[in-house]
């Protein structure tokens, strides 16, 4: 720099017109910027030595008000508590506004043009940001309170035993349990909902139509297990109640009742879910066709001379009416 300073002075002594004007041009443009450089640094400095205090500061009152406390019983615990991702807040809101003030301050529009709009973008995104996590923050401490609430009245109304009385005591295990279970999917539902208002807050309206999409299907998905989950549980009533009454001489009609109503129910179930309608006819239809040919075979095979006697006993009473 002292160098740039004393060039011309040693061009002009030497008599170097060539050379002197354009670099004493250059050490002209060099020292007019000078201000503006120390008046950007002075803003940058001074932007961020009270980006710093706030963010202190704010963090600070915050945890000697109880708000980590209140972050850990909403389920926040991660490595940062929720005062200082307060206060980091505040710091970025103060820092960024001197960042755009320092550029400015250089007044050199190839560089701030750019970097200022960037950042003026970012400053008006910030009040959609600030709805947007609102939103979602709310939803997810509502979202633990319904799930706890709604596992709490399920468990106590004898829920989890449901699955043992529908037949589908195994497919639940460890320590998930089903009242558990619903309240998490329910939270999972309420978080849905709020990304899609947090995402049309923001404008990522792509993105709202495709969790909208994905809460339509869930819910169809919901529909066809419970449709399946009842059929479980009215093919076991259908098996119990025909061995009940016809004792063990009727365990294959048993068992076709509990096939048939379950092809029927599974076929129902995937039909409201909503996949690959003309395979589940299909596969309905093949089931049935299934279950007849098994019947037919069954009766053919193994109880050919109980049909032999029936045919017998029906041509001798169709005789002695044609007697009488």
């Amino acid at each position: 720099m002292v160098v740039l300073l004393f060039l011309p002075a040693i061009l002009g002594t030497l008599e170097i017109d060539g050379l002197l004007v354009p670099v004493q041009n250059m050490v002209n443009e060099m020292l007019g910027m000078l201000p503006n450089v120390f008046g950007a640094v002075l803003i940058g400095v001074v932007g961020w030595f009270l980006a710093k205090i706030v963010r202190d500061l704010v963090s600070n009152l915050l945890t000697a008000a109880g708000t980590d406390r209140l972050g850990e019983q909403i389920g926040l615990r991660g490595t940062m508590s929720l005062s200082h991702l307060i206060g980091l807040v505040g710091y970025i809101l103060i820092l960024v506004p001197a960042v755009v003030a320092a550029l400015q301050a250089l007044e050199i529009e190839v560089i701030t043009g750019p970097a200022t709009g960037m950042l003026n973008t970012m400053m008006s995104a910030i009040p959609d940001i600030f709805a947007a996590a609102i939103i979602l923050g709310i939803a997810f401490a509502i979202s633990r309170f319904v799930s706890q609430l709604v596992a709490n009245l399920l468990g106590g109304l004898g829920f989890d035993g449901l699955p043992e009385k529908l037949g589908l005591g195994q497919v639940l295990t460890g320590q998930t349990t089903p009242s558990s279970l619903v309240g998490n999917v329910l939270a999972f539902f309420i978080m849905l909902f709020a990304v899609v208002e947090a995402a049309n807050q923001l404008g990522f309206h792509q993105a709202s139509e495709l969790v909208t999409m994905f809460i339509e299907f869930g819910s169809q998905v919901l529909l066809g297990s419970a449709i399946i989950a009842i059929g479980f549980w009215l093919s076991n009533l259908a098996y119990n109640t025909i061995i009940r009454i016809h004792r063990v001489q009727s365990g294959g009609v048993a068992n076709i009742a509990r096939f048939a109503i379950l092809g029927l129910v599974i076929a129902m179930g995937l039909r409201a879910m909503g996949l690959a309608n003309e395979i589940v006819n299909l596969a309905f239809g093949l089931t049935l066709g299934a279950i007849a040919v098994a019947v037919a075979l069954s009766f053919g095979l193994g109880g050919r001379e109980a049909a032999g006697k029936q045919m017998e006993h029906w041509l001798s009473q169709a005789r002695g009416e044609r007697r009488g």
